[in-house]
């Protein structure tokens, strides 16, 4: 059984970009000639919000058939390939990197025309685009992760009508 590890939300750390910016010259080092485009999603990725530690990265790909050739050399990076996440997501295949028993980056490996791909950009872009609604998701999480602390589940779960609602705000260029 996995040790439950509570979830935390912390004020924005204006490190996190430049995490990102370090591990995406890392990451296009080792594997360059398949990548498309890289892109520092997830909240990490929004100026001045609140977010649990871990620096997301979207990074698209020529194809997902290359994968037996573009995800081996993430390995010496510290990277690890979860390939049971692709049972709840076909079209992604996602690693993460774990120091002293913490997350610290996930990455999230696309075609860049997936829904998947062009949905996170949405979000990403509305939330630096509208800080007041950056701000109503970080007291969101907030209370989420202090209702849920112990349920990732049902942490995520519970900000899907939010994400959904930004979403649908997006889509309609409000």
């Amino acid at each position: 059984m996995k040790p439950v590890i509570p979830i935390e939300i912390l004020p924005y750390d204006p490190r996190w970009p430049h995490l990102y910016e370090q591990a995406r010259r890392e990451i296009l080092g080792a594997i360059a000639p398949y990548v498309i485009c890289i892109e520092h999603i997830g909240s990490t990725a929004v100026p001045g919000l609140a977010a649990k530690p871990v620096i997301d990265i979207l990074i698209g790909v020529r194809s997902l058939q290359e994968a037996s050739a573009f995800l081996p050399p993430l390995s010496p990076l510290g990277y690890t390939y979860i390939p049971e996440h692709e049972d709840v997501f076909p079209e992604r295949r996602y690693l993460h990197l774990i120091v002293d028993g913490a997350h610290t980056h996930h990455l999230h490996m696309v075609e860049p025309q997936s829904d998947f791909y062009k949905v996170h950009l949405l979000f990403r872009d509305y939330l630096r685009a509208h800080p007041d609604e950056a701000e109503n998701y970080a007291a969101l999480k907030y209370r989420l992760a202090q209702q849920h602390r112990l349920d990732r589940e049902a942490y995520s779960e519970a900000k899907t009508g939010f994400i959904n609602n930004i979403l649908q705000k997006a889509a309609a260029g409000c």
